[in-house]
């Protein structure tokens, strides 16, 4: 890990699955001795304006950002929004529509589960988290594997969704979300620039073309999940694409003393990859 790069692009708060408040993941930062973070919660914006306001207090520059789900090729593609004017109403809409496919899938996984025999109740998941989740934030796979893991079904988080979260999961269920390539639009139309998530997850590497021709601006080449073989062949691609080079830990929390995906900080790039995305804003 370059220790010179600090900035971290890709961080979750309590908004969507992560275990940590704006606030808290401002001073995690600090600790980290980064001086950059983006706040890059699963469809939705909630956490950023609690982070930046951190942020100018503990002199760390906060990123606005946001991850939106996709599917392509049958799984779950992620894309990350940078810059964007979160306050933009119709982006707002967009996200809304999104968060209740998230929901709707919650409750097919529940529904799932329930016939394998593992009675989870949603609620229940909603009241571990101080009952129903403010408007703009979300529930997400982590909230429902840590049921899985306090009710004794599986003893890790790792187990819940080899087993039963994952795309090779038993329980695991996608409903029709947009394209990837519908995201990169949305993000660019509130202004932002867009990259795609921790490829080396999906290994759909021929849809990386397609992507730049809908406009795509980078490719998160470094990741708490990437091999050194992943981060080299994403670099390699990005490069050839003329993309922004862009990477971070994909930080959740610690949920039964395992990271998720990794610490703050655990993947960091230099500063000039902030100044790289700006440039790739749309006016």
């Amino acid at each position: 890990m370059d220790l010179e790069a600090k900035a971290d692009l890709h961080i979750h708060t309590t908004a969507s699955d992560g275990l940590h408040s704006p606030e808290e993941i401002v001073q995690m930062a600090k600790v980290a001795g980064l001086t950059a973070i983006a706040i890059t919660d699963h469809d939705t914006t909630e956490g950023i304006d609690a982070a930046i306001a951190e942020g100018e207090q503990a002199n760390l520059i906060v990123v606005p950002g946001v991850e939106i789900s996709t599917v392509a090729s049958g799984q779950d593609i992620h894309v990350l929004g940078y810059y964007m004017n979160d306050k933009d109403f119709l982006f707002q809409e967009r996200l809304q529509s999104l968060r209740s496919v998230r929901d709707r899938r919650n409750e097919l996984m529940a529904a799932k589960l329930n016939e394998l025999g593992i009675p989870i109740d949603l609620n229940e998941i909603y009241a571990m988290h101080g009952g129903s989740m403010r408007p703009g934030e979300s529930v997400g796979r982590p909230h429902i594997a840590e049921w899985l893991i306090q009710h004794g079904a599986v003893k890790s988080m790792r187990e819940a969704f080899d087993r039963y979260l994952g795309k090779n999961g038993a329980a695991y269920v996608n409903p029709p979300r947009i394209h990837p390539q519908e995201a990169i639009a949305w993000i660019h139309e509130a202004g932002g620039c867009a990259v795609l998530a921790h490829p080396g997850l999906y290994g759909e590497d021929a849809l990386v073309p397609e992507l730049v021709i809908a406009g795509l601006d980078g490719i998160e080449v470094y990741h708490s999940d990437h091999s050194p073989e992943d981060e080299k062949r994403y670099k390699e691609l990005a490069t050839r694409f003329n993309l922004v080079l862009s990477g971070g830990s994909d930080f959740h929390g610690s949920r039964q003393g395992e990271e998720f995906h990794g610490p703050v900080g655990g993947r960091r790039v230099s500063i000039t990859v902030i100044d790289q995305l700006k440039l790739r804003r749309r006016k």
